[in-house]
C-alpha cells in the first residue's frame, strides 16, 4: 500500500482539525446530555465509516476490510476504556461538567502513545517477522485471562502510578474549575483533576498494549493501523457520555471482548498455516460483539425476574464510596 507523505499530513490535519472543533465546541464546562453524546457520536462514526469508503475508493476493497476491521476492534475494546473511565471517575467525584475535559487531553494523549506504539510495532515486525507470532500469543493469553477475571473491577485507589503522583507533586483538595494547576503560597500545585489525567493516560497506555497488537492482526499496513485506531480513539468522549450511565448492562461484553481478543490471537498464529480472510475476520468480530451486546441487553431488560448481575452499578457504586477520596 503506497501511501504519499502529503496524505498522511492531509490525515493528521483532518484530526487536529476536528479536535479543535471539538475542543470549541465544548469550551465551556458544561454536563454533556444523552442527545449531545448521541450527536457527537453520530459525527464520530459518520467521519471513521466514510474514511474507509475513501480507502475503498483509492486503494480497494481489501484494504478498506483491514481498516473496518481494525476500526469495528478498536471501537469495541474502547468500551473497556468506558468501563474504567467510569470508575476513575466516580472514585474521585469529578463534576460532571469537567469530565469532558479530562478525556480531550486523555485522547490527545493517546493518539500521540498510540502512534509512537504502531511506529515502535511497524518496526519490529518489519524487522523480525516472527514477533506476530508473539502478539498472537500474548493477545490470546490476554483474552483468557479478561474471560477469567471478567468480573474484577480497577481500583483507584491501589494505583501505583497514583500514589507515585501524589507523593511526587503536591495536590490540593478540591478542584478549580477546570484548571489542572493553580497556585498556592507562590508555587504551583496540582489539583484532583490533574491525577484524574495521568490516571486516564496511563490506563489508555496499558489498553493499547491490547489493541494495537489486535489491530495489526488483521493489517500490517501503518497507515491503516494509525487510522483505524485514531478514528475509533476520536470518538471515544461521545461515546463515554453516551454510555456511560449504561454500563451495567453490559453484562457479557468483557467476554465478548475476550472472544474477540483470543480470535484475532488465533488468526496471527495461523499466518503460517492458514490465512483468515479478512473478511471473515471482520465477520467474526461482529458476530461476538453482537452476541455479547444482544444477550447482556436481554438479560438485564426491565422487568426480568431476579437481580441484575453484581457487575450492574459499579461506576455507581465506585462514585458512592470515593466521593471524599479526592
Amino acid at each position: 500500500m503506497n501511501v504519499p507523505l502529503w496524505i498522511w499530513a492531509a490525515v493528521l490535519g483532518v484530526i487536529v482539525l476536528m479536535l479543535a472543533v471539538d475542543l470549541l465546541a465544548h469550551r465551556r464546562a458544561h454536563v454533556i446530555g444523552v442527545r449531545e453524546a448521541a450527536v457527537w457520536s453520530v459525527v464520530w462514526i459518520t467521519l471513521g465509516l466514510a474514511f474507509g469508503a475513501v480507502i475503498w475508493r483509492f486503494w480497494g476493497g481489501e484494504f478498506a476490510a483491514q481498516y473496518y476491521a481494525g476500526y469495528l476492534i478498536e471501537k469495541s475494546l474502547a468500551v473497556d476504556n468506558v468501563f474504567v473511565f467510569a470508575i476513575i471517575f466516580g472514585y474521585f467525584a469529578v463534576p460532571r461538567e469537567y469530565q469532558h475535559r479530562v478525556l480531550f487531553f486523555g485522547v490527545l494523549g493517546a493518539l500521540v502513545f498510540r502512534g509512537a506504539f504502531i511506529a515502535a510495532g511497524s518496526v519490529l515486525i518489519a524487522s523480525f517477522a516472527w514477533i506476530l507470532y508473539v502478539f498472537g500469543a500474548f493477545l490470546v493469553l490476554t483474552g483468557v485471562r479478561m474471560a477469567l477475571h471478567r468480573d474484577e473491577t480497577m481500583d483507584p485507589g491501589r494505583s501505583v502510578v497514583l500514589r507515585l503522583f501524589r507523593r511526587l507533586i503536591p495536590v490540593t483538595d478540591e478542584y478549580h474549575g477546570q484548571r489542572f494547576l493553580v497556585r498556592r503560597s507562590g508555587r504551583w500545585v496540582a489539583t484532583p483533576l490533574l491525577a484524574v489525567l495521568v490516571l486516564v493516560e496511563v490506563t489508555d497506555v496499558v489498553f493499547a498494549v491490547d489493541s494495537i497488537p489486535a489491530i495489526f492482526a488483521v493489517t500490517s499496513e501503518p497507515f491503516l493501523v494509525f487510522t483505524s485506531n485514531a478514528f475509533a480513539i476520536l470518538g471515544l468522549r461521545a461515546m463515554y457520555f453516551l454510555l456511560a450511565d449504561l454500563m451495567h448492562r453490559f453484562v457479557y461484553l468483557k467476554l465478548g471482548l475476550a472472544l474477540v481478543l483470543v480470535w484475532v490471537g488465533v488468526k496471527m498464529l495461523l499466518l503460517d498455516v492458514y490465512k483468515i480472510p479478512t473478511g471473515l475476520s471482520l465477520a467474526v468480530v461482529a458476530a461476538i460483539l453482537a452476541v455479547a451486546v444482544g444477550a447482556s441487553w436481554l438479560t438485564t431488560r426491565p422487568g426480568r425476574a431476579g437481580k441484575e448481575p453484581a457487575t450492574a452499578g459499579a461506576g455507581e457504586d465506585a462514585e458512592a464510596d470515593g466521593a471524599g477520596s479526592s
